[in-house]
């Protein structure tokens, strides 16, 4: 499927006050660079085991993910799709269109998250806040309402979304929740491809300055905070891997998905999430 990341020494967890003990310690999958049905079909799996569990990962292809909600999509997309130009995925959370490809995206799995929606993403997006004030740009929630969104998820800053001193969203969040169990989905812009930016949205990607660390140092520096400051990391962190059953799972539904997405935008995620799931922007 992929290689791995390099192993990482996780420091002594340090639960973050309020939340409720977790009995299972968080389970970090390896980092895989694979195409967006893959992604999602892991991402969907995740859900599906009710265990904490996080993963970074990358993309193999240029790919556009779709939030649940987003029902129109732009005609140009759809040509892109068709050309080979882009893939199209749709995402099982909430928020909007998303260009992946120089972004690292993360996933995380939270069962019985404690509290409401916005006490939630803050507790969810700590980590990123702890690690990004240690790589020298602090980062705040945002301000902007919800409503009335353009179609790029990166052209609006929400309560969801993290921004720096200058306003400047550094990493787009969205989750869904089925039956008490969170789905976070996050991307983290690191070298948005201007060109494809551009031909998508209509607009230049967002300037945002060079990260001190890339590649697999910046990998590390994020998981080794997630190891200390999620809160699904105060019963102790794993490594995990993809088991034999787990592949042939993730394997069937990619399988299943194969040309859902330019039929049925809707379709894609539709039997992994289930009715009565709510994905949230």
């Amino acid at each position: 499927m992929g290689s791995l990341s390099a192993s990482f020494t996780a420091p002594d967890p340090v639960p973050s006050p309020g939340p409720i003990p977790l009995e299972v310690p968080l389970q970090v999958l390896p980092t895989l660079r694979l195409s967006g049905r893959w992604q999602m079909a892991i991402d969907a799996w995740m859900l599906e085991q009710r265990r904490p569990m996080l993963r970074l990962y990358r993309w193999s292809r240029p790919t556009l993910s779709l939030g649940h909600h987003q029902r129109q999509l732009e005609s140009h997309w759809l040509d892109l799709a068709r050309r080979g130009v882009i893939d199209l995925v749709r995402r099982p959370s909430g928020g909007r269109a998303v260009l992946h490809g120089g972004d690292l995206t993360y996933a995380l799995v939270w069962p019985q998250a404690p509290g409401g929606r916005e006490q939630v993403y803050r507790q969810a997006c700590d980590w990123l806040q702890q690690a990004f004030a240690q790589l020298g740009e602090p980062l705040q929630f945002g301000r902007q309402a919800a409503r009335g969104q353009p179609a790029s998820c990166f052209a609006l800053s929400t309560a969801a979304d993290l921004v720096d001193h200058s306003g400047r969203k550094r990493i787009g969040s969205a989750q869904l929740w089925r039956q008490g169990c969170l789905l976070q989905h996050g991307s983290i812009p690191l070298e948005p491809p201007a060109e494809l930016w551009q031909q998508i949205f209509g607009t230049p990607p967002p300037a945002l300055p060079h990260l001190p660390l890339q590649g697999q140092a910046l990998e590390l520096a994020l998981l080794a905070s997630a190891c200390r400051w999620l809160p699904p990391a105060s019963a102790g962190v794993v490594a995990a891997g993809l088991g034999a059953d787990a592949l042939a799972a993730i394997s069937a539904q990619v399988a299943a998905s194969q040309g859902e997405v330019l039929a049925s935008p809707e379709a894609t995620m539709a039997r992994t999430t289930g009715a009565r799931a709510r994905p949230r922007g």
